[in-house]
């Protein structure tokens, strides 16, 4: 039997009853190594959400998320697209770092989860939609794209259009929110030097179109 955050996820409409009770989540095995759980962080009604992949080596230590090198690149692109990041909720579509140990032991290398580790935590990311009901959400990065829009669809071929939740599955008061795809604040820093500053700023363009949509 295949098994979910759904048994842990209590019914409330609050984020901190939420993040309390992802503490205790077995729903999937990655809580066996990692340092704990991070939930998401921000106010409830908060009008844009974001959602990453997972945490990170940092945010796994810190309990917060995007607290590392991802999280300030996030923090400036932000910024540059006109976009206060405290009344933004933020979060990820998996609440535990999944790793892998470096050859020599002395680092923790981020893995991508498993569509399978995906899904079974969606019920906190749906939990974490219908309670803060944001009416836009931009989701960063493939596996973020892919938790929630499904597993063919491809984040470059969609990027600056206004996408909605599947019905059948989103949340009923996120149902209307627009969606917006980016790519992940990681990818930037890892991608070729001399690509890093066009890919920032289509990170920007990208998140400057999800502000617009906010004031529009």
């Amino acid at each position: 039997m295949t098994t979910t955050a759904a048994d842990f996820v209590p019914s409330t409409d609050d984020v901190q009853t939420l993040a309390d009770a992802a503490k205790g989540c077995r729903g999937c095995g990655l809580y066996e190594q990692a340092t704990q759980t991070v939930f998401g962080k921000g106010p409830a009604g908060a009008p844009m959400m974001l959602i990453g992949e997972q945490p990170g080596d940092r945010e796994d230590v810190a309990g917060e998320p995007f607290v590392g090198p991802a999280g300030r690149l996030l923090d400036k692109a932000l910024n540059e697209a006109g976009i206060e990041r405290t009344p933004v909720y933020v979060t990820n579509a998996v609440k535990h770092f999944k790793f892998v140990p470096s050859e020599r032991g002395t680092r923790r290398i981020h893995k991508t989860p498993s569509r399978i580790e995906v899904v079974a935590c969606r019920p906190w990311l749906f939990a974490e939609l219908d309670t803060v009901a944001p009416e836009v959400v931009v989701l960063l990065g493939a596996t973020a794209a892919k938790s929630l829009l499904g597993n063919a669809f491809r984040l470059t071929q969609h990027r600056q259009e206004v996408l909605h939740l599947p019905p059948e599955e989103a949340p009923g008061k996120v149902r209307d929110a627009r969606v917006v795809v980016t790519i992940h604040p990681s990818s930037v820093l890892r991608g070729p030097p001399d690509a890093r500053a066009e890919s920032f700023r289509s990170l920007v363009a990208d998140l400057r179109f999800a502000r617009e949509l906010l004031d529009a």
